[in-house]
């Protein structure tokens, strides 16, 4: 496999269609090249021209232009004329329809970019996942569609593939700032560094962190001992899916209809119409301030709180009517998506005033 500019192996060839086009227009001017040497060659060294007139009756010959021979040639030369045309005319149409593909490739290639850095000019607050293998797949098809999810790739094929899915996609090296920016990263709300490498990672979530701080960064570490280093890089989450896999399988051996209502709420699996979603207070939030019973969170949006989080990471689980919700909590609440939509309408409200129009009728 090419080694990546990095040395660290993870690039491949990219725009593969445009280079296999670059390559026939190589072979085709290679072969046009060897018939002109052996035609000029047999003209000089059997016919006895010179060795100007041997290049010009083979360039003639291959042209097809209908000049007249330089030389009488004999029988044998006839014959072997006959031959310099057939591989002289198909080395050239051969070599002028790879080259027109070439340009064509080109410029369907730009007009996609164009559309491309167009539809992610237009993202704000979207996720970018870079790495479209097994995990940042999953990831992509998981995230919440609203928010948008641009993917950055260094292989062809997958970056295809991502794009055929629907995703604002980029073919490039994810540790490039470059190519990191382009995704637009300054509007991002969150990055994810999926790919498989965990010094890629480590590349991804240094660059990102530094091209923009407030970014919420989750990292894949295929390694245990990448974890903290990720951490210290400046990740926000660190995910190792080896590890979550067995938790994931000892809690369904364990306990398989705990595990089965979790992926309905949390990934929105089955038939169940219930989801788990967080919302955050504002300062400004009508509810700021306001105790769970004053909210009456339940009765105005039918969602049930099931936990809060507050600013320095501690939770409170199944809170009371007389808990407080201060600004800058995090809300976790379970409910249908109609009861969860009111509910981050309530909470994001400032109106104290017109609370009474968000009751469910």
């Amino acid at each position: 496999m090419p080694r990546s500019r990095t040395g660290r192996g993870w690039r491949r060839p990219v725009a593969r269609l445009r280079l296999e086009s670059e390559n026939r227009v190589t072979i085709g001017f290679a072969i046009l090249a060897g018939v002109v040497v052996v035609g000029t060659s047999w003209f000089t060294l059997v016919e006895n021209f010179s060795l100007i007139d041997g290049l010009y009756q083979t360039v003639l010959t291959i042209s097809t232009v209908g000049f007249r021979e330089v030389h009488p040639l004999d029988d044998g030369a006839k014959i072997f004329t006959i031959f310099v045309i057939l591989f002289g005319v198909g080395a050239t149409l051969f070599t002028v329809t790879a080259f027109f593909e070439t340009v064509v490739e080109d410029q369907i290639g730009r007009i996609g970019r164009r559309r491309m850095e167009r539809k992610i000019a237009g993202l704000s607050g979207h996720a970018v996942v870079c790495g479209y293998g097994r995990v940042g797949r999953t990831v992509a098809k998981l995230l919440d569609p609203s928010i948008g999810v641009v993917v950055i790739d260094n292989e062809a094929e997958r970056a295809a593939h991502a794009a055929a899915a629907g995703y604002p996609t980029i073919e490039g090296d994810a540790t490039d700032d470059e190519v990191l920016a382009r995704a637009g990263l300054a509007r991002a709300r969150t990055l994810v560094a999926a790919v498989p490498s965990d010094a890629d990672n480590l590349y991804i979530v240094l660059s990102g962190r530094a091209l923009e701080p407030s970014l919420h960064i989750v990292a894949r570490a295929r390694a245990e001992v990448s974890e903290p280093k990720l951490l210290r890089a400046g990740a926000d989450r660190v995910i190792n899916p080896q590890e979550i896999g067995a938790r994931r399988m000892a809690a369904f051996a364990l306990q398989p209809a705990v595990s089965d209502f979790v992926d309905v709420v949390v990934h929105g699996s089955g038939d169940v119409a219930y989801r788990l979603e967080e919302f955050r207070i504002d300062d400004q939030a009508s509810v700021a301030g306001s105790s769970i019973r004053d909210a009456q969170i339940r009765d105005r949006t039918g969602a049930l709180v099931l936990a809060l989080r507050s600013g320095d990471d501690h939770f409170v689980t199944n809170p009371g009517p007389d808990t407080l919700l201060d600004p800058g909590m995090t809300v976790i609440a379970i409910g249908t998506p109609e009861q969860l939509d009111r509910l981050h309408a309530y909470v994001e409200r400032r109106d104290r005033g017109s609370e009474r129009q968000n009751a469910p009728g």
